[in-house]
């Protein structure tokens, strides 16, 4: 019975992968009705396919790619597809390395009862979390929209997913090649390289440490000899705390290799266009510096439109400078789940970054997706999926009113950017405090297991 239900849920999991890739190729023969690659909440500076073609065709033709640009179109739409499907295959294959690695840790620490009690633990074997994260990513009409609308933010995503699959299953050279390719495609997942460390130093995933010093201390009060208990609570707590650097230097070594090669294939293509400065400045400084002010759904835009020159660099270093002030305090609160605290991680670039897009939201939803069900009891919910849907419409909305109508102005398409980023900020903070209530729950549930079986 139990072989005929998992053959079923695989069965019904392809059907809908299947599903979604038909959709998109029905999608893909209306591109100019669609018309989604000049919307600007899918197209930015830095996933503009049509920029991407045309620095190609001014390579291809001897000029610098950074000059002024003609329109071309030369990647194609399957590209994008396939890097979709493959982006959801890493993500439900990283879902499965999560809940492995979740059950193990218990049950290594003699907290196998908490299996029988854990409501997310229970649903997940009905449902792989991992099946619906990869679900939610194919089928998240963001995520259709950036590829109908060709942004390369699918192959950022591609990357970032690569790199998190890799930490999951202690993969060093693919996790360190995920995380080189995606800062290089876009920089602001270099903060990602925290999340990668800890899933090589502690593993994919850990039940709280709260967790194993409350049973061991009950054992210790309970047993009669309670010496070899103490010495077992000893090394059940140094297995629990203990970060392995060798992991972590073996990929730090990989980082190294991938971004040497990296910066060699660069040095030697801007000897032919320029010089690897110039590189940098049109690409790292491009993000950092922001000198394209067209509209985008981030708010970055705006602000930088109105603000004097003269307190520009000050705003500048303020505004990126809030990104790096939230990741120590972050790390050292979620160190024990590496992989919920990229997530975290990927939504705050994604509400301060300089160019965001739909593409970006499409990555962190469908990584929210792999904590279903230690999610389950969030708040806000309903208003999260109703604002979401209502941004969605509004914004194309505001921005016929004031680019063609005319009858608006920039301030009712920014209304809706702000919307959006308070948005992203509760997610934030509903979900880190979910978690973290999830943790709580894990706690009470061991205390009052213990205290029934105690004598």
């Amino acid at each position: 019975m139990r072989d005929s239900n998992g053959n079923a849920k695989v069965r019904w999991f392809w059907i809908w992968v299947i599903a979604s890739l038909i959709f998109r190729l029905i999608l893909l023969y209306f591109p100019e009705s669609v018309n989604l690659s000049s919307r600007p909440e899918v197209s930015t500076p830095l996933t503009s396919i049509r920029r991407l073609a045309e620095g190609y065709w001014l390579k291809q033709s001897s000029l610098s790619p950074y000059a002024e640009l003609k329109d071309n179109r030369i990647i194609s739409y399957a590209v994008l597809v396939i890097a979709d499907v493959v982006t959801a295959m890493l993500i439900r294959a990283a879902g499965q390395s999560l809940k492995m690695s979740s059950t193990s840790s218990l049950k290594s620490i003699g907290l196998h009862h908490l299996l029988e009690y854990s409501a997310s633990l229970l649903l997940s074997e009905h449902l792989p979390s991992g099946d619906i994260a990869a679900l939610v990513y194919l089928w998240n009409p963001f995520t259709i929209a950036a590829c109908v609308g060709l942004s390369t933010s699918a192959i950022e995503n591609l990357m970032i997913v690569l790199s998190l699959y890799g930490g999951c299953t202690r993969q060093a050279p693919v996790a360190a090649f995920g995380w080189v390719m995606a800062t290089h495609l876009s920089l602001y997942p270099a903060i990602l390289i925290i999340p990668v460390v800890l899933l090589f130093g502690y593993g994919p995933d850990a039940p709280p440490r709260k967790l194993l010093r409350q049973r061991t201390k009950t054992d210790s009060s309970s047993s009669i000899d309670k010496g070899s208990v103490e010495k077992d609570v000893k090394n059940q707590l140094r297995g629990l705390n203990f970060f392995s650097w060798k992991p972590v230097l073996h990929v730090l070594f990989w980082i190294l290799l991938w971004s040497s090669y990296v910066l060699v294939l660069c040095g030697i293509y801007a000897r032919r266009h320029g010089s690897l400065e110039e590189l940098f400045k049109r690409t790292y400084g491009f993000i950092l510096t922001i000198p394209d002010l067209s509209p985008n759904i981030g708010v970055l835009w705006y602000f930088f439109a109105e603000v004097f020159d003269f307190f520009r660099n000050f705003f500048l270093i303020v505004f990126h400078g809030n990104v790096l002030l939230m990741i120590v305090p972050l790390a050292l609160r979620l160190n024990h789940r590496p992989c919920f605290l990229a997530f975290v991680y990927t939504v705050i670039t994604c509400m301060l970054k300089s160019y965001p897009s739909v593409g970006d939201s499409a990555l962190y939803l469908g990584l929210l997706g792999l904590f279903a069900y230690e999610l389950s009891d969030m708040k806000f919910s309903f208003f999260l999926f109703s604002g979401y849907v209502g941004v969605s419409l509004l914004s194309p909305v505001m921005h016929n009113l004031w680019i063609w109508r005319g009858t608006g102005n920039a301030n009712f398409y920014f209304a809706t950017a702000i919307a959006y980023a308070c948005l992203q900020l509760v997610l934030v903070v509903e979900s880190v405090s979910a978690m973290l209530n999830h943790d709580r729950m894990l706690t009470k549930l061991s205390a009052a297991k213990l205290q029934d079986v105690k004598p």
